[in-house]
């Protein structure tokens, strides 16, 4: 409920974010991020936190807290812990009883364990008054936050394609589940999850025992990626294995079938504690290949086999031949989201909150999907990108709009020049729209959102009279293009008086679920005049959107519909038009995604396809796709038909 709100695919360079496979569950290990438009490598972020282990010991909560921002780091492509750093956040409660001391030591084990690791930390920041003093009927009262160290970790990303998430497969055979446990069978719970919900509080709390086992995990890693095919990889953290293996299943829908007898004679404590470690899902024919690697790392002590994932959607914990736990995906997958739930019910609008969890049982919600009716890999603009002048596209901004350069990107790989055009440009006369074959008003935050779904943007050219007649010579020529996205959108919507053959556009209003939405979503495109969705027609594939004010509205919606100008529609995993939420992520009636105008020449959509016109942009995308991405044909399509 806190992921959704920020927009995670801005700047196109995103290739993985919190939210993993088809169904989108945020247990992703690691944030990547691409190089630039045309590269493979990137940059990768993880964090680590341990704070409840202070309370007992410091030093501990920070080799935990490195740890953990470590073993996330692994679930991404590179090559050595000297080309990681770190950020050491710290925080404390200075001149309070014996936690200067405490800090003294904690910052001693951290830089101790970092020069055993060959990593640096080079920036940082501290907080040092982390208490809050007062007076209540005349008693001094105090809360005291413990020492506590957050852990940004980052690393250039060799191939960002390469990056394994939590998602299990089940389409290559008989695969297994095998954890790599640090603590090796030391299981212990304090400072645990488990401990919090029941209040205890238990002195045997998780430690890294050394610097070397750490470093033996991390080369065996770095090898297994050479030589095996990993199928998924999470790092076992908050709320233990237990958690760990769950949300695995909950990313890929699937049930488990696993064995706690190797990892120690007590089955609550092998399942939740928080000890550091990684489980990999392997195919069985490599299953031999990974505990030989083990071996030669010096890990054979932290490997254990536990079973395999199973397409029946039963998850069973067995010790000694009998079930500890037996519940089904769903059921487990509903109490994991109960708190996000209940906040979600408070903050945004009720009913979406509880269409949302009704969706985590839902057999008939497959999540994501693409149906193409074209070949993505298909470049149909190929033939025109060497034939004479390229046509110039004005990639149109206005004050707050944040996403012109992935546009940019996406216009120039069809084979246009894109130029940079702020509004100051066509009203200093820099620039005119004369000088361009297509428009391109770009989505963002324009004017912060304040003045209404681009509202704002829209006055600016209605009530200025050089920049409405710029505009309406523009729309009037019969040999260019516009398109509009998110913000862009809304105002070419408000602008449709001085559009030809857009009198029925609606107009974009603020979501249903009151929350500005960030999530990837399955829309069809429709046959209809838009020149640029041409050939497209009938396709469903995911769509990124960012919006706060999507909703359309519309005094005329009948007659919008019979028009045959809706272009594209929010759907469900049966390609369905749907108004339930999040499939709907802002309650357009009918699902409405997109408009154009009655010849085609313009459209204006709410999702941003220019986020997506690579494959390795999408946080969830099937496994054949290899560089292009379907939104691409979108570009190639105002190529095609500006020639």
């Amino acid at each position: 409920f806190l992921i959704t709100i920020g927009d995670r695919t801005v700047t196109g360079m995103v290739t993985r974010d919190q939210m993993v496979g088809p169904w989108q569950v945020p247990v992703a290990d690691v944030a990547v991020t691409s190089s630039g438009y045309k590269s493979s490598t990137g940059e990768a972020m993880s964090m680590g936190e341990r704070t409840p282990l202070a309370l007992v010991a410091g030093p501990n909560s920070a080799r935990m807290a490195i740890g953990e921002a470590i073993t996330n780091l692994l679930a991404t492509d590179w090559e050595s812990t000297r080309d990681v750093r770190l950020s050491a956040n710290w925080m404390a409660a200075a001149n309070f009883d014996q936690e200067d001391a405490v800090l003294f030591d904690t910052v001693e084990a951290a830089a101790e364990l970092c020069r055993g690791l060959d990593i640096a930390i080079p920036v940082g920041k501290d907080s040092l008054s982390m208490q809050t003093v007062w007076q209540e009927q005349n008693v001094e009262k105090k809360v005291v936050a413990p020492v506590s160290l957050i852990v940004s970790a980052f690393v250039p990303a060799s191939d960002v394609r390469n990056t394994w998430t939590p998602q299990l497969r089940l389409d290559q055979g008989t695969s297994y589940l095998v954890l790599l446990d640090l603590g090796r069978k030391q299981n212990r719970l304090g400072g645990s999850c488990l401990g919090q919900v029941f209040n205890i509080v238990d002195s045997r709390i998780p430690d890294l025992d050394s610097a070397a086992l750490l470093r033996n995990l991390i080369i065996y890693i770095i090898n297994l990626r050479d030589k095996v095919n990993v199928l998924s990889y999470h790092d076992r953290s908050d709320g233990g294995l237990l958690v760990t293996l769950c949300e695995m299943a909950f990313a890929a829908r699937c049930g488990l079938k696993l064995q706690l007898d190797s990892l120690g004679d007590d089955p609550l404590a092998s399942l939740f504690n928080e000890e550091l470690g990684c489980v990999l899902q392997v195919a069985a024919e490599q299953l031999d290949q990974v505990v030989l690697l083990a071996e030669q790392s010096g890990l054979q002590d932290c490997l254990h086999v536990l079973g395999e994932p199973q397409q029946e959607e039963t998850i069973e914990f067995s010790f000694g031949g009998n079930a500890v736990i037996k519940a089904t995906r769903g059921e487990l997958e509903q109490i994991w989201s109960q708190p996000s739930f209940h906040i979600q019910k408070l903050r945004d609008n009720e009913t979406c909150a509880e269409q949302e969890f009704e969706l985590i049982t839902d057999a008939a919600h497959q999540g994501l999907i693409a149906n193409l009716s074209f070949d993505l890999n298909d470049d149909v603009a190929a033939p025109y990108i060497n034939k004479g002048e390229p046509p110039r596209v004005a990639i149109l901004r206005e004050q707050g709009v944040n996403g012109h350069v992935e546009m940019a990107a996406a216009f120039d790989r069809a084979g246009f020049t894109a130029i940079d055009v702020h509004m100051t440009d066509l009203l200093t006369g820099k620039h005119d729209l004369a000088d361009f074959k297509m428009l391109a008003a770009c989505g963002g935050f324009s004017y912060g959102d304040v003045l209404g779904a681009g509202s704002g943007w829209a006055n600016n050219i209605i009530y200025n009279i050089r920049l409405e007649e710029q505009f309406n010579v523009f729309f009037s020529r019969s040999d260019v293009l516009a398109l509009g996205v998110c913000n862009g959108c809304q105002m070419m919507s408000q602008l449709r008086s001085i559009i030809p053959g857009s009198e029925l556009w609606p107009e974009f209003v603020r979501n249903t679920s009151e929350q500005f939405e960030a999530r990837l979503v399955n829309v069809k495109i429709n046959a209809s005049p838009s020149l640029i969705l041409a050939g497209m027609e009938n396709s469903v594939l995911p769509v990124a959107v960012a919006h706060g004010e999507g909703r359309v509205l519309s005094d005329q919606f009948s007659a919008l519909h019979e028009s045959n100008t809706i272009a594209m529609q929010y759907v469900n995993s049966s390609g369905e038009a749907t108004e339930k939420y999040p499939l709907n992520p802002n309650g357009s009636p009918s699902g409405v995604a997109a408009v154009c105008n009655n010849d085609g020449r313009f459209t204006v959509m709410m999702p941003h396809p220019e986020r997506l016109f690579r494959a390795v942009q999408y946080s969830w995308s099937p496994n054949d796709w290899q560089e292009d991405g379907p939104w691409m044909r979108m570009f190639r399509n105002a190529r095609v038909a500006i020639e």
